[in-house]
């Protein structure tokens, strides 16, 4: 009798009966021992690139390249925060620099005028911008689409004319001077403390990140990146859910920009409020891909490296710009998902395919018709 597979050219499997009368296939993996194969090999891709970030440091050639390492994790932290909100919602935000500037600058406030001690005004100055982005919110996601890409641009806006105008607060265009927290120490020695210090605080985003794209109130933002009015009508809270996924990846970038100003000491108006700041956040996580969790992590590296070498072989040039938004446009054009999807789906797609039919051995099918026939006699008494 010709089995069930044969109508697809794969060769039949055979069944034996062990002891207890279970049956044992030979001739293909379960889809169970595949599922155990790939989340051993996520879990070793994940560990090996754990262990190639921690070792950063000690691999860096001089202090130049560990700096920009630096740099390259705070922007993998920023990315990160506003893929709490753009990822999960699809709420495309230009702004973030915002909640940026207002964590490094609030940051420098609290140790200057209140005499805080460092890390204490870096939480502090999160909880800041966590309060003030209550209001903000409240008032810029009542709008949808490119009217919240406008509020969002005209928040930094003004944010940076406020910086820049109240010199007596602020210092004005000359900046802010942030103490360091760690003064006795060299320069690479406070490089390598702050590239582990940028990795906690990237580790804890991933995992915040985490629990939210499982839970039920992640499956409400997903349904709202999909479809709002219908997430709506079925009852999703979608005012409330937006806030609090607004509210969460402003607090995470406040943190981010607080702690770059520990780091870096001197703050710029123009650089802290920028909207090419902004900009950048949204090519790192549009390049990874903003629907999964390592998307803006690996978009960062990418864009990171990637402006601190234009930045090293052209200088002040502006050619850095130009390769950016080419880079944001080869993005649009061929890898809109971003490159882990893409990747992804061409594994899926020149890797070993799922059969759509069931292989079944000539006992299993004698089986099912003897109990089909049974059921059929049963039901003609």
């Amino acid at each position: 009798m010709p089995n069930a597979s044969d109508t697809h050219g794969t060769p039949p499997t055979t069944a034996t009966a062990g002891p207890g009368g279970e049956r044992r296939r030979r001739g293909g993996t379960s889809p169970r021992a595949r599922v155990t194969l790939g989340g051993a090999l996520r879990l070793a891709a994940f560990l090996a690139a754990a262990a190639l970030i921690l070792s950063f440091p000690d691999m860096a050639p001089n202090p130049y390249v560990l700096s920009a390492g630096v740099v390259v994790a705070s922007y993998a932290c920023t990315a990160t925060a506003w893929n709490f909100m753009g990822g999960f919602t699809g709420y495309i935000s230009l702004g973030h620099a915002a909640f940026f500037g207002l964590g490094a600058y609030g940051t420098g406030l609290l140790i200057r005028d209140l005499s805080w001690s460092p890390f204490a005004a870096w939480l502090g100055a999160g909880v800041i911008v966590f309060l003030i982005t209550i209001p903000v919110g409240i008032a810029a996601l009542r709008v949808r689409g490119a009217s919240f890409v406008i509020v969002s641009i005209a928040f930094v806006l003004i944010l940076l004319l406020v910086s820049q105008a109240w010199k007596d607060f602020t210092g004005g265009s000359n900046g802010l001077v942030v103490p360091r927290p760690f003064p006795d120490l060299l320069r690479p020695e406070h490089h390598r403390r702050f590239f582990y210090l940028f990795v906690a605080l990237l580790a804890a985003m991933l995992l915040v990140w985490w629990a939210i794209d499982r839970s039920r109130f992640g499956a409400g933002l997903k349904a709202v990146r999909e479809d709002e009015d219908k997430a709506q009508a079925l009852g999703v809270p979608t005012r409330n859910y937006k806030l609090v996924a607004y509210l969460v990846s402003a607090f995470f970038t406040g943190l981010s920009g607080g702690l770059y100003a520990l780091w870096f000491g001197d703050l710029d108006p123009i650089f802290q409020f920028s909207i090419l700041l902004g900009a950048y956040m949204v090519l790192m996580a549009l390049l990874g891909g903003v629907r999964h969790l390592y998307g803006p992590l690996l978009g960062a590296l990418i864009v990171g490296s990637a402006l601190e070498y234009f930045k090293l072989e052209f200088g002040d040039t502006q050619l850095h710009l130009v390769a950016t938004a080419v880079l944001l446009g080869v993005v649009v054009l061929f890898t809109p998902d971003g490159i882990i999807p893409a990747a992804r789906d061409l594994v899926r797609r020149f890797g070993p395919q799922d059969s759509s039919i069931r292989e079944m051995t000539a006992a299993e099918l004698l089986e099912r018709n003897m109990t089909a026939g049974d059921g059929a006699k049963e039901e003609d008494r």
